[in-house]
């Protein structure tokens, strides 16, 4: 079995960074809807897990967050930091992992973007962003919406497994495909309520760039994003 690595994206990065500027499913579709779920972040703190190469990051710096951030990927943090600037705190660190440098109850909101379907470990990163969600914060998560992979993919709606695709570019990804249930299930045993579950429509500005695409996402779903609120201390 080959499980996603954290460093997959090292080989294209400044290539992706170019890619996500602009592409349907991230600029106008993904981003935009995942920054709506956060609600107002002025002056709040929030942490960027897996940041890839900042997009993110600048809106929520634009938006008035105080933030840092962290990816396993060395190439994307290099980018990040450079969109992000000196004074954020921009680490190579993987989700996999402890997040042993971050504080108890140091945030007011973690940010998952287009990631969690990376994790080997993903009960350990629910964990951990409990531990540093301050009472009553939130983590946002999108990802992949597990009909959507079902429809791609085909094979049992109800695998549990790591699959590798080459995307239209070249690029070699591996994610983990996991049908509704194992998400929800994971949520709640590590001491998660779900807010709020959205599957987002594209934004209009996606006809004039990718009519197709917008039609397709106007019928079918191909992200999933949760607000989750932590329902138990650490």
């Amino acid at each position: 079995m080959v499980l996603p690595d954290p460093r997959q994206y090292d080989a294209f990065a400044r290539a992706y960074e170019e890619h996500a500027a602009d592409a349907p499913y991230n600029a106008h579709y993904d981003r935009p809807s995942t920054l709506r779920l956060l609600g107002e972040v002025a002056g709040r703190r929030v942490f960027d897990a897996a940041c890839g190469p900042g997009h993110y990051l600048a809106s929520l710096l634009e938006m008035g967050a105080h933030v840092r951030a962290c990816d396993a990927s060395p190439a994307m943090v290099e980018l990040a930091q450079a969109r992000a600037g000196d004074d954020v705190d921009v680490r190579v660190a993987s989700l996999d992992d402890p997040l042993d440098w971050l504080a108890d109850g140091s945030f007011d909101v973690v940010l998952c973007a287009l990631a969690y379907h990376y994790l080997n470990d993903r009960r350990a990163f629910l964990a951990e962003a409990r531990r540093i969600l301050r009472p009553g914060g939130a983590l946002v998560i999108s990802t992949h919406h597990p009909a959507s992979d079902w429809v791609r993919l085909g094979g049992s709606y109800f695998a549990e497994e790591p699959l590798t695709e080459t995307w239209t570019k070249g690029w070699e990804i591996t994610a983990w495909r996991l049908p509704l249930t194992t998400l929800t299930e994971e949520f709640a045993d590590e001491g998660y309520v779900i807010e709020r579950l959205v599957e987002p429509r594209p934004e209009p500005s996606m006809a004039a760039v990718a009519p197709d695409t917008f039609e397709w996402l106007n019928m079918a779903p191909g992200f999933i994003q949760f607000r989750l609120r932590v329902d138990r201390p650490a």
